[in-house]
């Protein structure tokens, strides 16, 4: 059966706990192959069966654990936004009630307690905080009970509200306690300032998720809103949506790019820094590929629409970093079984916590009781371990996507940062992997040059050996007129010929050349020894018969190759070079990038058996290319690398795609991976220890020693405090250079 993946937006979840329920309700639905859930992005990747089961069911079955999974898939990017911002005015709107309502209370409670009606009045100010303000507390616990589980919500509305009916019954009945001998104490000021500590804290943390958020935001909103179609010579400015493939498009100077697509008509400089990462600007003519999102800069285009929404590179790129967004660090796994049994155990201590309190301190009796085991309830948030993981993926995957760096997954991320061997391809990796002429020498006498490139570039026009090509692209310039040529043959792998005007041109090897019978001055040959000791190939132009000028062509090394090599050999990172090239080419490219370990003749099967010997001696491997034949080598290493000016299959065996091609990208993946897998550790190491610390001290540990009690607001402003700082702790990734 097909299997679809889709992300789904996920309403209501506030901890760890809520994500691990929604992953495993849905993973359990038939038809369901896998269910991953990101707390911070607030949605789930799902691979399911549409035969078996459809999003409407997956939608019920979600709605009936108190949350809301949003299936229509006509809410774009901007309704989503647009929700995300109500439902933060929203909260803003109750959070301030709740403290308006809330400060009356503790100033009663803590100067003002004396005034006749103050519990009375306490009462009333507290029920709008608990049942209007802070209704979704008890009303998602409710769903989640029902259903026999439990989340943060859950550890609120039991704090919260045990200390209410607690304080409503002493309100209503004192005479109770006091015929025990016992002060009626209330707890309205701890009940309600919990409320507006915890409504505070997901205001900021829901504040500070939409930051760590914005590279998606930033990614969707490069596109451009409208273009300008030509449809029957008709010019006609329509939205993005109404283009269909085949569509010509005007694109004018300083507008972007509509949609993927190939230049028709025109020729300008594309700035396409925001797709690759790459600040120098693209000259494109008729035939050159565009891609979305990239803005014209100098002149005016026309160009067919060849891909459209979904299939543009900024939507797969998009799609690409939402999915690895939502992805599941192996670290996580920890977490997810913490978040398993978390909230029932913390329920199960603060029971204890009140039956050992009510039976080693009779005197205090209940009281001392119910504000341990209230405390307890309101201390221990899973938030800031649900937070820990997801927030650092999603800063750190952002910054990535927007430097041109595209990681598939938060495996991958994590992966990336235990590399100590990266195997680079040569061709197309660390050269530019089109031949290109890097020297021409002249006959002295020849006057005619200008004259001569015009006849070399009509005579190699006809060829296609990709050398005719360097030389072509080399002598071509502005307004050439080609001369007309005869006669033109062919000697495959060798040279051409061909007359131009009066003169018989040959091109090719030297062995063509000779062969018929051209002549080679002195200069010449002491010019080819030089340059075969440099491993250059080397082009002959002959005109009737006598070698006039000579090209080496060579794939160049690329400008930040042997820097990039560098760099990484600083890291502690041991390079290596493979290719396909003689031993000869392979070891002279090696020597001018830095490499001291390489191998040439390596057929696609040889390039995977060399990293597989490499693992084998324990080396973790990422292997660099960007053809077909990397594509095994780059499938079993511990992380692929593919360059995105390579070929597709390459990036689908790949991890990491480098969109711009250059290798120093490499060095700031590997960075960010370091910073992003540090910051996890440090987030999940303070959400530890916050609640390692915090349950204990809540329980009335510190009592016997020292006659401390935590107070239950310090508990919720604390548990507050841990959430905003995780977050806020992976925001730090956004300033990493890179």
């Amino acid at each position: 059966m097909a299997v679809v993946k889709e992300i789904y937006p996920v309403e209501g979840m506030s901890c760890a706990s809520c994500a691990l329920s929604i992953q495993t309700m849905l993973s359990a639905q038939e038809g369901v192959k896998s269910a991953v859930v990101n707390l911070a992005m607030e949605q789930v990747v799902v691979e399911y069966e549409p035969q078996l089961i459809d999003p409407g069911k997956m939608g019920k079955v979600i709605d009936g654990i108190g949350f809301k999974l949003i299936t229509d898939r006509s809410v774009n990017a901007a309704d989503q936004e647009q929700s995300q911002n109500r439902r933060l005015k929203r909260l803003k709107f109750n959070t301030l009630l709740s403290v308006a309502f809330s400060v009356p209370v503790v100033l009663i409670s803590m100067v003002f307690h004396q005034i006749p009606w103050s519990h009375w009045i306490m009462l009333v100010l507290a029920i709008p905080v608990l049942a209007i303000f802070g209704r979704e507390f008890f009303i998602i616990a409710w769903k989640r009970a029902i259903h026999f589980s439990s989340n943060m919500d859950t550890l609120v509305a039991l704090g919260t509200g045990t200390a209410f009916l607690y304080s409503v019954f002493n309100t209503l009945f004192p005479e109770y306690l006091e015929s025990k001998g016992f002060e009626p104490h209330v707890y309205f000021e701890a009940a309600v300032v919990i409320i507006s500590f915890i409504l505070m804290g997901r205001y900021f943390e829901e504040r500070a998720k939409q930051r760590t958020s914005g590279a998606i935001r930033k990614l969707m909103g490069l596109g451009a809103k409208t273009a300008i179609v030509i449809r029957k010579g008709i010019e006609k400015e329509m939205l993005i949506s109404k283009i269909i493939v085949g569509d010509i498009l005007m694109i004018r100077p300083g507008e972007k790019i509509p949609v993927d697509g190939r230049v028709t008509e025109g020729e300008s400089f594309i700035d396409e820094s925001m797709i690759t990462g790459e600040s120098v600007p693209v000259q494109k003519k008729a035939g050159d590929a565009v891609i979305g999102a990239t803005i014209n800069q100098t002149g005016s285009l026309k160009m067919t629409a060849e891909k459209i929404g979904s299939e543009t590179m900024l939507a797969q790129i998009i799609k690409l970093v939402q999915e690895a967004q939502g992805s599941r660090a192996p670290v996580q796994k920890l977490v997810d079984r913490v978040a398993a049994v978390f909230v029932p155990v913390v329920i199960g201590i603060a029971i204890l916590t009140f039956i050992a309190w009510s039976i080693w301190h009779p005197a205090s009796g209940s009281p001392i009781a119910l504000i341990c085991a209230i405390t307890v309830l309101v201390i221990a948030c899973p938030c800031a371990l649900g937070l820990a993981t997801p927030t650092a993926l999603m800063v750190g995957l952002g910054k990535a996507a927007g430097n041109g760096i595209l990681i598939r997954d938060a495996e991958s991320l994590e992966t990336a940062c235990t590399i100590d061997t990266i195997v680079l391809d040569k061709t197309g990796t660390i050269t530019i992997g089109k031949p290109r002429v890097s020297e021409v020498f002249w006959d002295e006498a020849i006057k005619d040059q200008a004259a001569v490139e015009d006849a070399i570039v009509s005579v190699e026009s006809r060829s296609e050996h990709p050398f005719a090509a360097a030389l072509v692209n080399h002598l071509k310039r502005e307004g050439f007129t080609p001369p007309e040529i005869s006669g033109f043959s062919s000697a495959t792998g060798k040279g051409v010929s061909a007359i131009v005007g009066s003169d018989t041109y040959m091109i090719g090897s030297q062995s063509y050349i000779l062969e018929n019978g051209g002549k080679f001055s002195g200069a010449f040959l002491e010019k080819d020894r030089e340059l075969r000791k440099q491993v250059q190939s080397i082009i002959y132009v002959a005109r009737n018969k006598q070698v006039i000028v000579l090209f080496s062509v060579t794939d160049m090394i690329k400008p930040s190759s042997a820097g990039a090599v560098e760099a990484l050999k600083k890291m502690g990172i041991e390079v290596h070079m493979l290719s396909g090239d003689t031993v000869a080419i392979t070891s002279h490219m090696a020597a001018k990038a830095g490499i001291r370990f390489f191998k040439g003749e390596v057929t696609p099967e040889g390039k995977s058996d060399y990293v597989r010997q490499l693992k084998e001696k324990g080396r973790h491997v990422a292997m660099v290319g960007d053809g077909i034949n990397d594509s095994p080598a780059l499938a079993l290493a511990d992380i692929g690398i593919a360059l995105g000016t390579g070929t597709d299959i390459a990036m689908e065996s790949a991890q990491i795609t480098l969109i711009g091609g250059d290798l120093e990208k490499i060095i700031s993946a590997i960075v960010l991976s370091r910073k992003t897998v540090k910051t996890i550790r440090q987030n999940l190491f303070w959400a530890f220890f916050y609640n390692v610390i915090s349950i204990p001290v809540a329980a009335g540990i510190l009592y016997p020693f020292t006659g401390f009690l935590l107070n239950p607001m310090i508990a919720g402003a604390g548990m507050a405090l841990s959430s905003v700082s995780v977050v806020t702790n992976s925001l730090r990734l956004k300033r990493v250079k890179i």
